[in-house]
């Protein structure tokens, strides 16, 4: 994928079509972020749940790169949850991320919510950059994945 810095990137409502690559994206972010966590599910359970369950019942946002990269980034809003935050590994450290938590925000304006693991240490810096604070840590006995993980809430500012 072009990463080039002239590429204009919108963020949009995703549609049925951006399921996959919005799995795709996942898998990638998934396995660069995280590279000592065992995914519980598998490349085809991953794109199931996203064209089935994900895109259709979530309020799913992609990044679009203009450049024909096609989608390069995706958020998930569950009410006052950000259940998904992930970017395609070329597209870090671009200001896609600060995008997104800032629609997030305008979204959810009564506050955020969020899990993230934590050995993930650059996504609890991005988080508390943008305000978030960390107010709960568990073993990781009630995720899919077995991995101790916290809680970050954001609460606008009064």
């Amino acid at each position: 994928m072009n990463s080039d810095p002239e590429t204009v990137v919108i963020l949009r409502r995703a549609t049925a079509p951006d399921a996959r690559p919005a799995a795709d994206v996942w898998l990638r972010s998934f396995a660069a972020a995280l590279p000592t966590v065992v995914s519980p599910r598998s490349t085809d359970d991953v794109r199931a749940y996203f064209r089935d369950v994900v895109v259709p019942l979530r309020e799913v946002w992609v990044a679009d790169a203009d450049d024909g990269g096609g989608v390069v980034g995706l958020m998930v809003l569950n009410g006052g949850l950000l259940s998904q935050l992930h970017l395609d590994p070329d597209w870090r450290g671009r200001g896609l991320g600060d995008r997104f938590v800032e629609l997030a925000k305008e979204r959810s304006p009564g506050g955020l919510q969020l899990w993230t693991f934590q050995v993930n240490k650059p996504a609890h810096r991005f988080y508390e950059r943008h305000g978030f604070v960390a107010v709960e840590f568990t073993d990781g006995s009630a995720n899919e994945e077995r991995e101790p993980d916290v809680r970050y809430v954001w609460e606008p500012k009064s």
